[in-house]
């Protein structure tokens, strides 16, 4: 699959969808009469647009930015001597994301971890109802990965092995569906896909599927205790991974939202937490991270 295309093509899809932009998929099937009830759609089934790593069926505002810093320190078992974990190594990653209608959001980053610039689109396809005859909300998601790192090998043996430049990228696609049971209770699942034009090994595959599953479960006004869980099917690669998995609390404070958790994964963007996370919860290879959210209206 050449995955450039693929990922044109979601654009181009997403761009359709955005002209009709005034109704939700099943409005399309309704006759003229119910197409133009006003509906009273669910608010607020995720706070933000991430949990802890995954994206959430949310989309920022209207005409709202919302700068983003995420932040993982280094892995628990590494002991007193390195203030477990406190001490580093960390991954940083900062971003810029925005929607001009509320439904269609697009974003990019930098993650200090492989150097890794990330741009992503996303598109609130169908939107839960107050009164259930649309009962599930479904977000389509896309995303593009550069790897700016230099292969410190190139001097040495003299193959660049992210020539041409086409090996540094990577990509990942995901359906959001989820919904919002009560004022306290969210939940949403997410079958995921993550692409690399370049693998570490001939028989390593190119492409990697999984599903992931999120709650939120809001406790006061404005706390709330978050989990989220990325299984990765088997067989993709002879190295030992693990699946990605985070607990966390989030608390609203104005025009911010500060989440602090624990998650075992060290990469901060889909083509690195997904497919590649190398330390697990067993032995205490967890990592202390929160993100930071503010939002802007423009």
């Amino acid at each position: 699959m050449n995955s450039q295309k693929f990922f044109i093509c979601a654009l181009l899809m997403m761009s359709f969808f955005l002209q009709v932009k005034s109704q939700d998929l099943l409005s399309l099937i309704e006759d003229d009469k119910d197409a133009k009830t006003e509906k009273d759609y669910t608010i607020a089934t995720f706070k933000t647009t991430r949990i802890i790593n995954m994206h959430t069926l949310e989309s920022v505002g209207p005409r709202t930015l919302d700068f983003r810093i995420s932040h993982r320190f280094g892995p628990v078992n590494t002991g007193s001597y390195n203030a477990w974990g406190i001490d580093g190594p960390a991954n940083i990653r900062l971003s810029l994301e925005y929607s001009f209608d509320g439904r269609f959001m697009f974003g990019l980053g930098r993650s200090s971890y492989e150097k890794m610039v990330d741009g992503f689109v996303k598109y609130r396809l169908v939107r839960q109802t107050t009164d259930n005859k649309t009962p599930l909300s479904v977000t389509m998601f896309a995303s593009m990965y550069y790897n700016a790192l230099k292969d410190v090998n190139a001097a040495s043996n003299g193959f660049d092995k992210f020539n041409p430049s086409t090996n540094r990228y990577s990509y990942a696609y995901q359906a959001i569906i989820g919904r919002k049971f009560s004022p306290s209770f969210s939940f949403q699942i997410a079958p995921w896909m993550v692409h690399y034009n370049l693998v570490e090994k001939s028989s390593d595959d190119n492409d990697m599927f999984g599903v992931a599953g999120m709650f939120r479960y809001k406790f006061s006004k404005r706390s709330a205790i978050t989990m989220e869980y990325a299984y990765r099917f088997p067989g993709y690669s002879d190295k030992k991974y693990y699946d990605s998995m985070g607990i966390g609390y989030e608390i609203e404070t104005g025009g911010h939202v500060f989440q602090i958790h624990f998650v075992n994964s060290f990469g901060l963007v889909e083509n690195q937490f997904l497919p590649f996370t190398d330390t697990q919860w067993n032995d205490a290879g967890i990592r202390l991270g929160f993100n930071v959210s503010r939002v802007f209206t423009l």
